[in-house]
């Protein structure tokens, strides 16, 4: 379950929508490092372990389920990293 903060967000450059901007890049950015660091761990221990190489990784082809699924994973993904800008969509439908 998804945390909301509660409360006014603040405002740290002169125009909130860039403020609001920033906030989804800074997410963004914090989401790709943690994946990044564990990607690289993942694939250095599979290739230390000889389970797989690094050429068998760039070639693997999903099926539909894995599709779908990741479908479904980047869908939730977006909402997080655009959740600032749907936050004030719902505050002014409200008014």
């Amino acid at each position: 379950m998804t945390k909301t903060a509660k409360g006014k967000r603040p405002v740290y450059l002169e125009n909130p929508q860039i403020d609001k901007l920033l906030a989804m890049v800074m997410a963004l950015t914090g989401e790709v490092s943690v994946l990044r660091d564990r990607l690289d761990t993942i694939e250095r221990l599979l290739e230390v372990k000889g389970i797989l190489s690094a050429t068998e990784i760039e070639g693997y082809q999903p099926d539909a389920k894995v599709i779908n699924e990741r479908e479904k994973c980047r869908a939730e993904y977006i909402a997080r990293v655009l959740r600032v800008v749907q936050e004030e969509l719902e505050a002014l439908s409200q008014d």
